[in-house]
């Protein structure tokens, strides 16, 4: 089986910074993975994200490349980049809580998977290997439409403190731009 690995270069940010992404179902061995975050184990620098806390791909990639950003100009306020990237997704200052809601927990089973090239050593082929070894699940396209079967919108909705929109297509739209703006001005004073 072929992993869905996708490859992408943010634009704003240096070519040389490629971000690769996967996204998997029906993962079982969760409590593994999160350990060897936990471990500080050099070899799953990654940011796992529960990928029911993700709206769209505009959703992930706005917190990916605030958490590039933020790595370039020296402005991290966790450990490394990929810990940033899950920070960056709450629209909070609080780190520990950001972890608690959108990374990965034991019963995760849905996972977003993001690894950025920060150094040459990191390549698609290598990413995809590590991957295809270590995690335990369905590998699905990194689409929207797939998002969107897997994204609890009710918790996200409570994670940012937005009851009030609703579900319809118009709503929608206005739920992904609120996710972006607060992604954009966690911080701001």
């Amino acid at each position: 089986m072929t992993l869905p690995l996708e490859t992408i270069r943010l634009p704003h940010l240096p070519s040389a910074l490629p971000v690769h992404i996967a996204l998997y179902r029906d993962v079982n061995n969760s409590p593994f993975l999160r350990q060897q975050l936990l471990s500080g184990n050099a070899d799953f620098e990654y940011a796992f994200i529960d990928a029911s806390m993700v709206f769209s791909r505009s959703h992930i990639l706005s917190a990916i490349f605030r958490a590039v950003n933020d790595h370039l100009n020296g402005r991290l306020k966790s450990r490394n980049v990929h810990s940033e990237i899950v920070f960056s997704l709450s629209p909070a200052n609080n780190i520990a809580d950001s972890f608690r809601k959108f990374g990965i927990t034991d019963s995760t089973t849905d996972l977003l998977v993001v690894k950025v090239s920060v150094t040459p050593d990191v390549t698609h082929a290598s990413v995809a290997t590590h991957l295809q070894q270590y995690i335990e699940g369905s590998p699905v396209p990194f689409a929207d439409e797939t998002l969107s079967e897997i994204s609890d919108i009710s918790k996200i909705k409570k994670a940012y403190k937005l009851g009030t929109l609703g579900s319809r297509d118009d709503e929608k739209r206005r739920l992904e731009l609120s996710l972006i703006g607060a992604i954009a001005l966690r911080g701001a004073t």
